[in-house]
Parts: structure tokens; sequence; C-alpha cells
């Protein structure tokens, strides 16, 4: 596999996991880790799907653009204002929920107050994001090995303290559960029109780097969901890693510097996605599209101190869905423009289903 194409796999991977993979375990723990294991697997080919069909948007599309535009052009002012709509949710909620949980991670990790925890960690992405990529551009292959190298020892301990009996129940009266907070934590959507930068010199490679990009991290919740499961069982947290801490001082080092790590890059990543969407769709100047892009989430969480699992649920249940619903459509009505590198082949029964699985989501989440 080239440089070029791990730059772009490693862009995917630093946007989807993040935040989730610490929600993943305490919505798992709720249902069982069977049904959350089919939620996991079954949205992960929905969202691999749903990846495809913007890379091939993308490639159809001559220029630099967000998703935002993607809907302008191809359906309208009014397909452009629900997607708008749906990525400001989407993002804003990603962004507030990484806040959330670095504050947590950084704070037991170092044993400092966790607000405070969060605005240091709010200052150093804010410089980053308004120098822009060239400060991560190529790091974030780094950021991904140092990653690996984390959970593998992270897996390695929680396997030691593993229970069977804790994956072996099921809970079917909470199906549902695990529904939104899966769904966010495999969201990166975002991310693919700047992986086609990436790889402006071989863009037939994007389809390659979007599988790979798409797949892992759906083995990684898998096998992290496991073992987390498999130590806490039913009395695993709301935010992972809060409940390592009884575990020892191995366990609490290896699970917050990999959830510190998973989210600073995905918080890099999709933060600078929005600065975009402000600056290139809607022709905003950078220095006020950078305040609409930090603001939000800081007062969010300085003001309102949403409750975690929340933010992932709505975050990926509402925004999620209505963007997934607006790429299917924007992929059927770009079906006869341009000459793209590669096509995705779907059917009408195929995208009603994709439809119906969002819809589905979206009423349960909801009303739950």
């Amino acid at each position: 596999m080239g440089k070029h194409v791990l730059g772009a796999v490693a862009t995917l991977i630093g946007a989807i996991i993040g935040a989730g993979v610490l929600g993943i375990p305490y919505v798992i723990a709720k249902s069982g880790f069977l049904i959350g294991a089919i939620h996991i697997i079954l949205l992960g080919l929905a969202a691999l799907l749903i990846n495809l069909y913007v890379g091939e948007i993308a490639l159809r599309t001559d220029g630099k653009h967000q998703l935002v535009k993607y809907a302008e052009i191809y359906l309208g002012k009014y397909g452009k204002a629900v997607m708008f709509a749906a990525m400001l949710v989407g993002l804003y909620g990603a962004l507030t929920a990484y806040l959330i949980g670095e504050g947590v991670s950084i704070g037991q990790l170092f044993n400092i107050n966790p607000m405070v925890a969060m605005i240091i960690f709010f200052a150093i992405m804010a410089l980053f994001i308004f120098k822009g990529l060239n400060i991560i551009e190529g790091a974030e292959i780094y950021f991904n090995i140092f990653r690996l190298v984390l959970i593998i020892g992270f897996l390695i301990f929680l396997f030691t303290r593993f229970d069977i009996s804790n994956v072996s129940y099921t809970n079917t009266s909470n199906f549902f559960i695990p529904y939104g907070a899966v769904f966010f934590a495999l969201m990166g959507t975002a991310v693919i029109p700047e992986m086609k930068e990436e790889l402006k010199n071989n863009r037939k490679l994007l389809k390659k780097a979007l599988i790979i990009g798409s797949i892992i991290p759906i083995v990684v919740y898998l096998v992290l969901s496991f073992a987390v499961i498999g130590v806490t069982g039913k009395s695993t947290t709301e935010i992972a890693t809060q409940g390592l801490s009884s575990l020892g001082t191995s366990a609490l080092v290896f699970g917050n510097l990999f959830a510190i790590i998973s989210m600073a890059t995905a918080f890099l990543v999709l933060g600078l996605a929005l600065k975009w969407v402000f600056e290139y769709d809607y022709r905003i100047n950078k220095h006020i599209a950078f305040i609409l892009t930090m603001a939000v989430p800081f007062a969010i969480v300085f003001f309102i101190s949403p409750a975690f699992s929340r933010v992932l649920a709505i975050t990926g249940a509402v925004a999620g869905g209505i963007e997934g619903i607006i790429i299917v459509l924007i992929h059927r009505k770009a079906a006869s423009h341009g000459k793209p590198e590669y096509v995705v082949k779907s059917s009408l029964i195929l995208n009603i289903l994709l439809i119906s699985l969002f819809v589905i989501g979206m009423i349960y989440t909801i009303l739950a």
C-alpha cells in the first residue's frame, strides 16, 4: 500500500475513531455483546456503502467542495439547507462529545479537574485548527501507529482479566439502545472530499482507501467492546475509561492514552472539515469560520454540560440519519454526471432499505 493511500486511510480512521470508542461499550453492555455486534456490523456495512457513495460523488464533481455544496449542486437549495443543518448537528455534536470525553480522560490520567483538562485540550486544538491541515498532514499515519500500539497493549491487559460470562448475556428489551452511539462512532463522511484531494495524483485509489478505512474501525469496535465488556460487564461506565481505575495503573494509562489520541485526531480532522464548510461552501472569512467552528461546541459543554451518551445517540441517529438519506439521494441524482474512477452499482431496493434503517433509528432515538 502506497504512502498516499496510507495517508488517506489514516485521515478516514482519524475522523471515525473518536469519542464513540468510549461510548460504545456502555450502550452495548445495556443490550449484551451479541446484539451490540449486530449493530456494529450492520451499521458498519451501511456506513461503508455511504462512504463509497460520497467518494463516487466527489470524483464525479469538479472542484474542492464539502457535502453541503454537493447537495446544492445535485438537489438544489433545499437539499443544501437540509444537508447543512445535518452537518452542523453532526459535526458540532461530534466536537462536543470529544471535548467532554477529553476532559474526562485527560483529567483521570493526570488527576486534574475535567473542566480544566477540557479547556487545555480545547486551546491546543484551536491552535492546530487555526493553522490548518499542514500541521497534521502526514502526522496522521504516526498517530494511528501510536494508537495501534496503545490498543494492543490495552487489549492484552484486558484479556488477562476477561470473564466470558460478562459477554454471554443478552437483553432483547434494549435491542435498539446501541443504535445511535454505534452510528455516531462510524461517521466519517465529512473528510472524504479531503481524501480525494490527498489522492489527486491517483484518484482511482480512493475506493481502496475508503474500504480499508471503513472496515478497520468496525474491527476495532468489535474487539475493543468485547474486551471491555468482558472485564466490566453490566458495570461498564458511560465513558468506558472511567471504570478502569479499579483495574490498576496499566489499564488506566493504556485506556486513557488511547482515548485521548483517538479523540484528538478526530477533533482535528472534523474541526477542519467544519471550518472548510464555512470557508469553501459559504465563502466566509477564514477567521470568522474558525470562530464559528470552535465557539459552539465549547459553549455547549461549558454552559449546558450534556450527558456524554445522549450527545452520541442524538448526533449519530439524527444527524447521521439525515446525512445518510441526503447522500443516497445525491448519489442517485449524480449517476449521470462526470466520469468517476469507480462506480458503486446500487439498486433502488438497497437504497430504500438504507433509508428505512436511518428513519427507524431516528424515530427510536428521538422517542427513547
